[in-house]
């Protein structure tokens, strides 16, 4: 899986790209079975919504996770911004086991 990092109004350091990586790339062993029809695509765009707010949901994590045939999308609005990239990969998680139900409901049924 490739995972391209983005960020806007927040500078990207090395602890929160590891952490994007680690949290992100443990999607990988469900993703697989899909990156034999090519290569899995991932975009995660990190954010801090304003400089002028001290606290609420200032952080915006987002996750555009490019499969065959199918796009999924994840996002979500914290106060740290480590929560926000463990909420995206909670979503993308239900969403990849939600999508891979219905390619295999999908797949022709081999006759004996």
């Amino acid at each position: 899986m490739n995972i391209i990092i983005h960020s806007k109004n927040l500078d990207i350091t090395p602890s929160i790209r590891e952490y994007v990586e680690i949290k992100i790339g443990a999607l990988d062993h469900l993703l697989q079975r899909f990156e034999a029809e090519g290569e899995i695509k991932t975009e995660i765009e990190i954010a801090r919504t304003t400089k002028h707010h001290k606290s609420g949901n200032v952080f915006y994590a987002e996750a555009n996770l490019r499969l065959p045939k199918k796009n999924l999308r994840a996002e979500h609005y914290d106060s740290d911004i480590r929560i926000a990239i463990d909420e995206i990969k909670n979503k993308l998680h239900n969403e990849i086991i939600k999508y891979k139900e219905i390619a295999i409901n999908l797949r022709p049924v081999k006759e004996k």
